[in-house]
């Protein structure tokens, strides 16, 4: 992946190939997930071909206004300030590394620039409409896999990753060895129609496979063939129009949870989020609570 990246960098003639290859590679030596690097990778692809555009033949030559047009540059891209926001901060922990190395001045990185970004409220499904569509999933492995992702609100990457030998039936547990983004390890709790709906799975599942839910002739399920089983329910239950999601479930479940009484400090630890003000903008309350 790193390498993919450095062979761009020269493809483009792009200037700044040692220090891009020493900071991609302290990524992985902290054991940053893939993602993060291939996203880095992006960014820095993006922030150092438009510098080229701009004339600058030198990482030292950067200046506090080349960052602020490369922000006007992603918007009038038509990128979403959320995807300017990210960007924006891999190119500062890059410049972070420069100024450490004493390659740019430390003024780059006064007062940062910074991106505004919507923050819409987390979207629950209503409990009719819960209803309504558990009432048309009849196949054993969609009607385990949803009521999963509904009661626990474990990600669906976390759900897909998860192998047998991590499943404990008798004490209703599923073991999440590493969560997918703080890879801190937990523990998710079934409720008793997650449980049923998990046993009809299990006594008809392959048995040889290794993970819990696997696809047609393949070890493991893909996030988008879930993702298309999910829409095609939803239309069914003609609930397609509201914008429900995969990720709405898990939404769902914190919502629940949280208008049940459960302390806003067990959910963090339930949903595995490193900070509680993510659990708290996580769920949406209801106007008794």
């Amino acid at each position: 992946l790193i390498e993919k990246c450095l062979k761009q960098l020269v493809k483009k003639g792009l200037f700044g190939r040692p220090y891009v290859k020493d900071y991609l590679y302290g990524l992985k030596r902290r054991n940053c997930r893939p993602n993060t690097i291939r996203s880095t990778s992006g960014a820095l692809l993006l922030f150092l071909s438009f510098l080229k555009e701009r004339g600058r033949t030198y990482l030292e030559t950067i200046t506090r206004e080349d960052v602020s047009s490369f922000i006007e540059h992603e918007q009038d891209r038509g990128m979403q300030p959320n995807t300017v926001s990210t960007r924006l901060r891999l190119v500062y922990a890059f410049l972070r590394y420069l100024v450490d190395r004493e390659v740019v001045h430390p003024d780059l990185l006064k007062r940062k620039l910074r991106v505004k970004v919507p923050e819409a409220l987390p979207r629950a499904m209503d409990p009719e409409d819960i209803q309504q569509l558990l009432a048309l999933i009849e196949k054993p492995r969609d009607r385990a896999m949803i009521l999963i992702l509904l009661r626990t609100g474990m990600r669906i990457g976390e759900l897909l990753a998860t192998r047998m030998s991590e499943v404990n039936l008798r004490e209703k547990q599923i073991l999440i060895r590493e969560a997918q983004k703080t890879r801190v390890g937990r523990v998710a709790y079934l409720s008793e129609d997650a449980c049923k709906a998990l046993v009809v799975w299990l006594n008809q599942r392959d048995l040889t496979k290794e993970r819990l839910f696997y696809g047609q002739g393949r070890p493991c399920l893909s996030y988008t063939a879930i993702r298309m089983r999910f829409a095609k329910y939803l239309e069914a239950a003609s609930l397609a129009h509201k914008g429900y999601s995969l990720h709405c479930l898990r939404h769902t479940c914190a919502t629940e949870l949280l208008n049940a009484g459960m302390r806003l400090e067990c959910l963090q630890q339930l949903l595995g989020h490193s900070s509680i003000e993510m659990t708290r903008r996580y769920a949406r309350l209801t106007d008794n609570t």
